[in-house]
């Protein structure tokens, strides 16, 4: 398969993932059902976020051309690929880089994201036979040429180890954060809340901690995040919620919540479900003096990632910052 029918491809599995199809309304349901923190509008919003900075046809021939992608790599390399699973299709995105290469990938999906991608993938060797070339799934990884593997910094011990020998990529735990500086408009607010609650705060795009100038009101805050109190009607959401709640209370930590998520005081960029930390800053260059540059993904705020474009990412906006396509046009 030369890159223009690649290309191609490509293009009819966007214009499925935007249609209404049956078989494809079935699969998004099947995933709903077996994960419920896939909920139906979020699968939407990954799907519609990847046709429009992933899948685009334009930007496709774009990241072609940047990277001077053969029709046929010199060597065709297989590359082993751990798929995450904590929000929709999030593995989507170093499909397409590896098919986009024309090197063979051997998937391994999470279990908690195994419908989607497999459908799609089905679709695609539906329509050329030749995808079964390039694209299959195994439990098992060993005999590739290199690897891409996302997870947790438990698991990435792990990957480092196994993997040491080969070409890879290995991706660790990271969060986002926000920086307020107090100027914010209610219409920013609201923005910032889809950062933090979008996909339960599960992705690694999500604000997990906000940093705020000593003496800021929170009351605009938890007025901007009530728009997601509908979350609290998944009971897993509400016994997160109510465990963090709970533990507040018993540990007499100051806290503050809306109904709906807890805002705790934390110097962790990290937190859980149905949990935010926050933290104060005296001068402006504070936080990022603080955090640990491997901790994060995104960066929110006046001067940086705008809000609400957290869980909007370009094709180039790689995981951990490391250039995928580079890597794979150059095995």
């Amino acid at each position: 398969m030369n890159l223009a029918e690649r290309l191609r491809l490509l293009g009819r599995l966007r214009e499925y993932m935007l249609s209404d199809e049956m078989e494809w309304s079935g699969a998004r349901e099947r995933a709903h059902y077996l994960n419920p923190w896939f909920l139906p509008e979020f699968i939407r919003l990954a799907v519609n976020n990847l046709a429009g900075h992933v899948l685009d046809g334009r930007v496709l021939e774009d990241m072609a051309g940047r990277y001077r992608v053969p029709d046929a790599p010199v060597r065709v390399r297989t590359v082993g690929l751990v798929m995450a699973g904590n929000i929709p299709l999030v593995g989507l995105h170093d499909m397409v880089c590896i098919f986009l290469s024309g090197h063979r990938q051997a998937i391994k999906p999470s279990t908690k994201d195994d419908v989607l991608i497999r459908h799609l993938v089905g679709k695609m060797t539906e329509w050329d036979g030749r995808t079964d070339d390039l694209i299959a799934f195994r439990e098992n990884l060993r005999g590739c040429d290199a690897y891409i593997a996302t997870g947790s910094n438990h698991s990435a011990r792990y990957f480092e180890q196994y993997f040491a020998g080969y070409p890879h990529i290995i991706r660790r735990n990271r969060t986002s954060v926000a920086i307020l500086d107090g100027t914010e408009t209610a219409s920013e607010l609201s923005l910032l809340a889809d950062d933090i609650q979008l996909y339960f705060g599960l992705g690694c795009r999500n604000v997990t901690q906000v940093w705020v100038p000593r003496g800021y009101d929170f009351q605009s805050l938890l007025d901007a995040l009530k728009k997601y109190d509908g979350l609290m009607d998944l009971h897993k959401y509400k016994h997160n919620y109510d465990y963090v709640l709970t533990l507040n209370m018993m540990n007499r930590q100051a806290y503050m919540t809306n109904g709906s998520i807890v805002l705790s005081p934390g110097s962790s960029p990290f937190s859980g479900i149905g949990n935010l930390n926050y933290a104060c800053y005296d001068l402006p260059e504070d936080p990022l003096k603080s955090l640990d540059p491997n901790d994060l993904q995104v960066v929110v705020g006046h001067g940086h990632t705008p809000f609400g474009m957290a869980q909007c990412p370009s094709f180039t906006d790689y995981a951990d910052g490391v250039d995928t396509m580079d890597f794979l046009v150059r095995l």
